[in-house]
Order: C-alpha cells, then sequence, then structure tokens
C-alpha cells in the first residue's frame, strides 16, 4: 500500500486576526479591544500544522488567495513541515477569521471564506494521486460541501475519512457512510441533531450514530472526549487532564489532527482519542491556534501520559 502520507488534510486555511477583549460585544454594543494580532489558520492548515508538529508525514489540499495573507499561510505550513503540493493559489482573496479571545479563553469567531470557497471538486479530481497517495484524510466544512462529497469518492480502498463538520450543515448520506469517525464538540452535536438530541454526550452519541457513520467522537472541553464505534453501546469515555487554559483558539482542530493520525498508525479508537485530548489540552495552555500546537517532545513535557486517566 503506498503511504507517502500518513495524513492528507483537504480544507480551509485562513489569516486569523486575533483581538482580546474583556468580554465579547452584546448585539449594538462596541467594546475596546487588545492590538490586532495576525495568525494562520483555518480548520485545514491548523489541523495539518498540527500533524506534522508531532511528526506526522503530512500534506495539505487548499486554496489560498496570491496575497500577503497566502504567502503568510504557506510560509507557516512549511515551517512547521507540511508538503504544500497540493495547495493552490489564486481566485480569491485569502480566507479571514475575525476572532475575538475573552480572559477566560473563550472564543467567538467569524468566516470570510474567500479562497476556500473556490476549492471546487475539479480541484480534488486534479489532484488524484494525492489523495490517492494518503492513509488518512480529515476534512472540514470551511470548504464547499460538494468539495468534501468529491473528496469522500476519491478515497482509496483502505483508507480512512475523518470528517469535523464545523461549521455544522445536514450531510448528505454519501459522506455520513464514510466517516470514521464523525468528530464533533457539543454545539456540532445539537445542531446536527436537532431539538431531539438529548442532554448526554451518549444520548448525542446514539442519534449520530443513527445517521449512518461508522463511528463517533464527541469532544467535551475539560472533560475530554466521548467515542462510540457502530453502536452507543460501545461508548467509552475519554477523560481530559486538569491543564490551565489560556486559548481555546484552535484546540478542536489539534485534536482531530492528533485524532486521524494516531488512527492511521493502527490505534484503536478510545487510544487514539486518549492522546488527541492530551493534544488539544496542550494547545490550550499557549494562545493562538498554530502556535499553540506541541510537538512530540513538547507533548511529552506539558500533558505526560501518566496524567491522563484511562479511558
Amino acid at each position: 500500500m503506498n503511504d507517502d502520507y500518513e495524513l492528507l488534510v483537504v480544507g480551509s486555511a485562513n489569516a486569523d486576526l486575533v483581538i482580546g477583549v474583556e468580554r465579547r460585544p452584546a448585539p449594538g454594543e462596541t467594546v475596546l479591544g487588545s492590538d490586532l494580532a495576525v495568525h494562520p489558520g483555518g480548520k485545514g492548515g491548523n489541523q495539518a500544522v498540527a500533524a506534522a508538529r508531532l511528526g506526522a508525514r503530512t500534506a495539505l489540499l487548499a486554496r489560498v488567495g496570491d496575497d500577503a495573507h497566502g504567502t503568510l499561510l504557506l510560509d507557516a505550513q512549511r515551517a512547521a513541515g507540511v508538503d504544500t503540493v497540493g495547495v493552490l493559489v489564486g481566485g480569491a482573496p485569502t480566507g479571514v477569521a475575525l476572532i475575538t479571545v475573552d480572559p477566560s479563553g473563550d472564543n467567538s469567531i467569524v468566516v470570510s471564506p474567500g479562497a476556500n470557497g473556490r476549492l471546487t471538486p475539479e480541484d480534488i479530481r486534479a489532484a488524484g494521486s494525492l489523495v490517492s497517495a494518503a492513509r488518512v484524510v480529515s476534512s472540514q466544512l470551511e470548504i464547499p460541501l460538494e468539495t468534501v462529497a468529491e473528496v469522500v469518492r476519491a478515497l482509496r480502498p483502505g483508507s480512512r475519512f475523518v470528517l469535523n463538520p464545523s461549521p455544522p450543515a445536514p450531510l448528505p448520506d454519501e459522506v455520513l457512510a464514510a466517516c470514521d469517525p464523525l468528530v464533533v464538540n457539543e454545539h456540532e452535536a445539537r445542531v446536527i441533531l436537532g431539538d431531539d438530541a438529548g442532554d448526554s454526550a451518549e444520548e448525542w452519541a446514539r442519534g449520530l450514530l443513527a445517521l449512518g457513520p461508522r463511528s463517533v467522537v464527541i469532544t467535551l472541553g475539560a472533560d475530554g472526549a466521548l467515542t462510540a464505534e457502530g453502536s452507543a453501546e460501545s461508548a467509552v469515555r475519554v477523560p481530559s487532564p486538569k491543564v490551565d487554559a489560556v486559548d481555546t483558539t484552535g484546540a478542536g482542530d489539534a485534536f482531530t489532527a492528533a485524532l486521524g493520525w494516531r488512527l492511521g498508525l493502527g490505534e484503536d479508537l478510545p487510544t487514539a482519542a486518549a492522546y488527541a485530548v492530551r493534544v488539544g489540552s496542550a494547545a490550550v495552555t499557549r494562545k493562538g491556534a498554530q502556535d499553540s500546537y506541541p510537538t512530540a517532545a513538547e507533548l511529552a513535557e506539558t500533558v505526560p501520559e501518566e496524567e491522563v486517566p484511562s479511558p
């Protein structure tokens, strides 16, 4: 089996424009914030950098603008060790995320997709050799849903597809059936399931599995994660270590990237999720998205494995 890449990320690349605030504004209200900081981001770009920092052979398939933000994003990917052969340039300005972060580390985000919205099914077909060279392919919904569906069609037999449906949207059966796992947080689970979501992660897992994915992972912030394969009876709670959260921006992307990589290495779902929880926990201890992602050595120092209770 050709395994040129342990993880291929197909998704968005944005410039994150970040402002710290004492509190997020109410409708119609203006608040003063900190100096503007510009960081490389986007859920796809974040996942690729997170995996590469940990040591995974990683490639990114994305689209950026022919502008300064696009150059920033490409430089950041290459610095992390990501293969950028699949990054297309032009067609629209680079995507931008406007982020406010309050003192507790919680964030609010508005995304202007820009070039991400021009990543087309035709682009996926043209990159068929890249998709077929990956053991695991991970995607999100900051690119067109029809493009994600084309990724599913391009998967080679035996490869694994990981989807974080963020921002959440109705998913076609074809995409749901390929997800192994579907990775959601509490908000995404509730949006996808609607009024009958229930109140517990186990109920969310049961509802999500009924939609057709092969497996589900629900991230629960400081409470860790829950994994389920095939049926809700298989659900496993994966606890989180206790850390001092500074900034949660991009932590879910780090989790998903680490999860996909470890699954591709042959770990079972709870074991891979336990590793991913450590990565996500390490990421919230530093500011920013990609700037906060640990190397394997930093992970061992920041969140030692022995500090995490067994699932």
